[in-house]
């Protein structure tokens, strides 16, 4: 296997240790890096800020080399340019490219990072017992969720806070607002009075709408089809769901 093949094989694995390893570094990176830009939307004392803002920029510098050595050792660069996943990592790195220029909107890119994560979702078995489709459909949902309320909380509060500070003067504000609104509470209490910030609202309720049932649906059709199964559980891996006249394990294949 060439050098660019084996970088390629243990950027998307995750069934070999070096593989597990480097892609556990990455998830890692990208929730410490959202994490820091989240807490510079509150008053830090300098010292930390700095801390901070150095940290954030390390791990862009990470991100910017990563994006380069997928786009290298790409079979296709083209196509991987415009591929979901790459066009989702350059609009995280976009920000930190061209942050040399008075571009401070720029930053509403950022909070795109958390979407990263979503190369590491697809395909896992992250639930015990539950097999690796079950496993996916809760995590998507779970995911999809966490991701419309933290995306469009940034987004709204990037736009809402320079000529709302008093309602959004804190991330913890936006999520606060977002989720009061997409559980359909509504109290009231933060609202947003820009035009884009209401675009927004709107933006994410349909985003919610659009997907979250569609998910949803599946997991009942699959919690549907689980009823069929029996409690039969695999002596090796302990997968207790299978079908009445299963003879092997379906995960493992052990004999059952």
């Amino acid at each position: 296997m060439l050098v660019g093949e084996k970088i390629s094989f243990y950027l998307e694995d995750i069934e070999t240790p070096i593989g597990k390893w480097l892609n556990l570094i990455i998830t890692g990176l990208v929730l410490v890096s959202t994490g820091t830009f989240v807490a510079e939307t509150y008053t830090l004392e300098s010292g930390l800020a700095n801390f901070l803002h150095q940290l954030d920029s390390t791990i862009m510098v990470i991100f910017t080399i990563e994006y380069v050595v997928r786009l290298v050792v790409a079979k296709n660069r083209w196509q991987y340019v415009f591929s979901f996943y790459a066009l989702i990592d350059f609009v995280a790195i976009f920000p930190f490219l061209f942050g040399i220029f008075d571009a401070s909107f720029l930053r509403v890119f950022r909070w795109f990072r958390i979407l990263r994560l979503i190369r590491f979702i697809e395909g896992r078995n992250a639930f015990g017992n539950l097999d690796r489709h079950d496993s996916l459909v809760v995590t998507r949902i779970i995911f999809t969720i966490s991701s419309i309320i933290f995306v469009y909380s940034g987004l709204i509060y990037q736009v809402e806070h320079p000529v709302n500070p008093q309602m959004f003067g804190t991330f913890l504000d936006a999520i606060y607002f977002s989720v009061a609104t997409m559980t359909t509470v509504g109290f009231g209490d933060i609202t947003p009075i820009s035009t884009m910030g209401r675009l927004l609202t709107v933006l994410m309720i349909l985003t919610g709408i659009a997907l979250i049932p569609w998910q949803l649906g599946d997991l009942v059709k699959r919690v549907v089809k689980s009823s069929d199964k029996v409690e039969k559980i695999c002596q090796r891996c302990q997968l207790a769901s299978h079908e009445t006249d299963a003879l092997f394990c379906k995960r493992c294949g052990t004999e059952l």
